[in-house]
């Protein structure tokens, strides 16, 4: 197994019953018998800490499923909304730790009105809650500061910044993608090899094990949390040698986020196996969101794609591939490949100060 798609990466988790047994009722079986092993351990284990973040917050609007962040430092201006992945982890993915912030990056760069998603952990009574509400409760967020932003996906908040910015045009000023799987066609990527593969009612067993919801601390108790120190380095793209008294200290907040994870609602999961890895649906021009056909060829925002060369979550054509599914004209379309991983591109050291604050520039320009 690729050593990201296990210890490293905890996104794999995301798909990982294709890597269990061969076949349906082995799968489930196995499954079954390592989740009961899992409770009976869950008791003696100690729970990791929520990450706390780098960057002081204060929280603008709660609903059920996501808190608002809030990082304004003015009151004027195009306000910047960060919508974070929803996929086992927390939003500190965007927030690690000093020098590893992309928040910190947006507020050094000039971003004075920054935003972010922070999504919560499903409940059970929030296990029936799919895409369609996520895109809701997001509606609400942009309409809460203005009704009008400039919009950031990272990864999984990619495509779900894109198909919002394609429901509602007139709510996003310009669109930035980060590390974002939308045409999963374009090129196989470790992940979306995993989903290809693996039958859908694999994943329906894992929904069902969890009483209608995706429980991450079993995912995470199955992948284990022996993230290797090379690996980490890498990620966080720090000369920080190994066993140092600063590498320790951010090997251990990136094992605390690594091992945090929320529970996500089973009819959410589902969907995006289903609609965006196994019918690539977004690409193909026939995903459906609140109850309107996403036609990209339509969408005329500005755009920025950031895709990271040794991307081994989404491979980068995954993510180039809007530049030739979208309407935007072409001198509105701006992408650069960075020369690091999948997480490297939200809180790589190289990345935050090279990259990122070329696309502030780009955000900040006036059309």
């Amino acid at each position: 197994m690729d050593r990201y798609l296990g210890g490293q990466f905890p996104y794999a988790a995301f798909f990982w019953p294709a890597l269990v047994a061969a076949s349906a009722a082995e799968t489930a079986s196995s499954i079954a018998a390592h989740f009961l092993e899992l409770s009976g351990e869950a008791d003696g284990l100690r729970l990791p800490q929520e990450p706390e973040g780098a960057t002081p917050s204060k929280i603008a609007l709660e609903l059920q499923a996501v808190r608002l962040r809030d990082f304004t430092i003015a009151e004027s201006g195009v306000p910047t909304l960060l919508c974070t992945p929803l996929a086992l982890h927390g939003a500190a993915i965007a927030d690690l730790a000093a020098g590893h912030s992309l928040v910190a990056a947006f507020c050094g760069a000039g971003i004075e009105r920054l935003f972010m998603t922070d999504w919560r952990s499903a409940s059970a009574d929030m296990r029936f809650l799919g895409i369609d509400e996520y895109l809701a409760d997001l509606n609400v967020l942009v309409d809460c500061v203005g009704g009008l932003v400039d919009l950031m996906g990272l990864c999984q908040g990619g495509w779900l910044s894109l198909i919002y910015a394609g429901r509602f045009p007139a709510k996003v000023r310009k669109l930035v993608m980060a590390g974002a799987p939308v045409d999963i066609a374009a090129r196989q990527s470790g992940l979306s090899a995993i989903a290809e593969a693996t039958p859908l009612i694999m994943f329906q067993s894992l929904v069902n094990l969890g009483g209608g919801r995706i429980i991450g601390r079993n995912i995470a108790q199955f992948w284990g949390n022996d993230t290797d120190a090379n690996a980490i380095r890498e990620s966080l793209q720090t000369l920080q040698p190994i066993g140092s008294p600063e590498f320790t200290r951010l090997e251990a907040i990136f094992k605390n986020w690594n091992s945090w994870t929320i529970d996500i609602p089973g009819t959410y999961y589902l969907e995006v196996i289903e609609k965006l890895y196994k019918r690539n649906e977004l690409a193909s021009g026939s995903f459906v969101a609140l109850g309107q056909k996403i036609d990209l060829s339509r969408l005329r925002v500005p755009m920025y794609l950031l895709a990271g060369s040794a991307d081994e979550v989404v491979a980068p054509e995954q993510l180039l591939a809007v530049e030739r599914l979208v309407g935007t004209q072409p001198e509105y379309l701006r992408h650069e490949i960075a020369p690091c991983n999948h997480l490297g591109l939200f809180m790589g050291r190289q990345a935050l100060e090279e990259y990122w604050p070329r696309i502030v520039r780009w955000m900040k320009e006036v059309d």
